[in-house]
């Protein structure tokens, strides 16, 4: 690494500026001192870095590279005009580095968790821009269902009147119903399966509509909250509003009066 160092000497009366390879003496005062020095000097810091800061035992330290004794805390690099270029994180041991990209990748959820929540929120409230949209949507959500149910319910009549007209031909072999054809007990098991398959299907219509009114009324909270946001910010630009219009009243009544 090239070093460039100033030397004073108050005895010999001149001043010197080494170099690698390099000795150049000139007058105190003369212009090719000033020359070398503006040429030179600032060179020569620009190429080193300057850094800055205070080790654990309160001194102040200062180097032409990173301080191994601040290797644990911030230094400061700064330019040659003494402002702060960057800061230096402290060097960390890979435990200490996986714990600090652990507890960055941790924020990173959060704030993109934080972000799909807004995004959500302002669906939601695009969507329902009040209470009575809201209620309505609930109203076609359970009105589908109960229509569902409806039909089903009248397939599990239906299976309940084919029962009783199969009943009937059983009735001739009430005594040993084993000898009733096959297919009049292939009848009976379709009957009896399907009659199951629909007394299942309504039970799920059922947990649906109660999912359905929870998912609701979990909404109406939601929005409750931000209708009242909505609303606040309304009412906040309204004065300012109405300010306008009551100033510019009073510079209509003159013409008006004319």
């Amino acid at each position: 690494m090239r070093r460039y160092w100033l030397i004073a000497s108050a005895t010999a009366s001149i001043e010197s500026i080494h170099t690698e390879g390099q000795h150049v003496i000139v007058k105190p005062g003369s212009l090719k001192w000033a020359a070398i020095a503006a040429a030179v000097l600032p060179t020569a810091c620009g190429a080193q870095g300057i850094y800055a800061c205070t080790d654990s035992k309160g001194r102040k330290i200062t180097s032409d590279r990173p301080i191994l004794e601040c290797i644990d805390r911030s230094q400061r690099e700064l330019t040659p005009a003494g402002t702060v270029k960057r800061v230096l994180g402290p060097s960390l041991t890979a435990q200490e580095k996986a714990a600090a990209e652990e507890k960055e990748r941790i924020a990173a959820e959060e704030r993109a968790r934080e972000n799909e929540e807004k995004r959500r929120d302002r669906a939601l409230l695009v969507r329902y821009p009040n209470r009575t949209v809201h209620d309505k949507e609930r109203g076609l959500a359970l009105a589908q269902i109960d229509e569902v149910i409806k039909a089903s319910a009248k397939r599990t009549q239906e299976l309940v009147e084919q029962r009783k007209q199969i009943a009937t031909e059983m009735e001739f072999y009430l005594r040993d119903p084993s000898k009733a054809p096959a297919s009049l007990k292939r009848r009976v098991e379709e009957n009896d399966s399907s009659s199951a398959v629909q007394k299942r299907f309504i039970a799920d219509q059922d947990v649906e509509k109660q999912r359905v009114n929870v998912r609701f009324d979990e909404e109406l909270v939601k929005l409750g909250q931000l209708w009242r946001l909505s609303g606040a910010a309304s009412s906040a630009a309204t004065p300012a509003g109405a300010a306008a219009v009551s100033s510019a009243a009073p510079a209509a009544s003159p013409s008006a009066k004319r």
